[in-house]
């Protein structure tokens, strides 16, 4: 029912408009009973437990930061069968954003460019509804993905993700700091090695106990992606993802002319998948074992999450793809997984 739903009536609205009215249907799925309804037919089989950032997850497969920006969906994602929830982005000044329009989809290349710009309702707001997240008798698990706030210059970054990591990493299950949005100006610039390793042992230090990881953009030489894993181990982080969205556009089905009214901002789907790979298999070639790897960017179906797993990601996460698959993608791809495992009950 879902791609005649996606067809005639979500593909005709505003992206951001449909995308809020998803959420709403997400919120009213974490709520009892219709949680308890919905975990018993999206709950992951035994077999695809995992081990990862000192924690277990139900599943390797979770949702990447972007989707519930002010952890307003937490329980109904949970309840749609994903193993983690990755919140945020979060500033530690709330913002806007940039105006609407500002997030496109590209349907031919089940992609999405945004230039979404962190809109949230910072990090104190956020730490309230972690609060009361932790306080619930079942807890998803929660990452908390922190960015620098549009106000803030560059030079007073690392002062604000330590303001951002004060008030969330207590209440977070894993911390990630994300210098790779295409959407903030002269927040890429970051990742360059002699600012990035100032920025990370401070937010480490005021991480405490909470793993840390740090997310970067597909866009870097391949180089300079194997510079900057070696220095998140040196600095002593818990794990890297990879990756954010790209500026590419190479490639693209999609008719030129819409691609041009879209405009700036990330590329996001399915083009990505080929690099989001490559990054994935350069950042576990230079890592220890332990170092743990979280693969996004083109993430479609089960067989796409086994080939990260294959290539060395200890989690998968996705988001693009939620958009053309519907509310049952988790479950589509929990039950992939666990068929090729041999459990019977997926």
């Amino acid at each position: 029912m879902y791609p005649l739903l996606f067809r005639t009536v979500l593909a005709r609205l505003d992206p951001e408009t449909a995308h809020h009215a998803a959420v709403i249907v997400i919120r009213a799925l974490g709520v009892p009973p219709l949680s308890w309804i919905a975990r018993a037919v999206t709950s992951p089989a035994l077999s695809l437990r995992t081990e990862a950032l000192g924690l277990v997850f139900d599943s390797p497969f979770g949702v990447a930061a972007g989707f519930d920006k002010d952890v307003t969906a937490v329980r109904g994602l949970d309840a749609l069968g994903f193993g983690h929830v990755e919140v945020g982005t979060i500033t530690a000044v709330p913002q806007e954003g940039n105006p609407r329009p500002r997030l496109f989809r590209l349907i031919p290349d089940r992609a999405v460019i945004n230039r979404m710009g962190f809109n949230n309702g910072g990090a104190e707001a956020a730490h309230g509804r972690l609060a009361r997240l932790r306080r619930r008798p079942r807890r998803a698990i929660v990452g908390v993905n922190i960015g620098k706030s549009r106000v803030v210059d560059v030079a007073d970054a690392t002062a604000d993700y330590l303001r951002s990591a004060a008030l969330l990493a207590p209440l977070a299950d894993y911390l990630v700091v994300n210098v790779s949005s295409p959407n903030t100006p002269g927040l890429r610039g970051l990742q360059a090695v002699q600012t990035l390793r100032p920025l990370l042992e401070a937010v480490r230090d005021a991480a405490g106990r909470t793993p840390l990881l740090v997310k970067i953009a597909p866009d870097l030489p391949d180089d300079e992606v194997e510079e900057i894993a070696r220095l998140a181990v040196e600095v002593g982080l818990a794990g890297l993802v990879a990756t954010n969205t790209t500026l590419s556009r190479t490639g693209l089905r999609t008719d030129a002319s819409v691609v041009e009214a879209a405009g700036a901002g990330g590329l996001s789907g399915a083009p990505l998948r080929a690099r989001a790979l490559e990054v994935l298999r350069l950042v576990r070639g230079v890592v220890p074992a332990e170092f743990c790897v979280i693969s996004v960017g083109g993430v479609d179906t089960a067989d796409d999450v086994r080939e990260r797993l294959a290539a060395g990601a200890d989690l998968v996460q996705g988001y693009t793809a939620f958009l053309y698959r519907g509310p049952l993608w988790a479950r589509q791809i929990n039950r992939g997984l666990a068929v090729r495992r041999g459990d019977r009950r997926a």
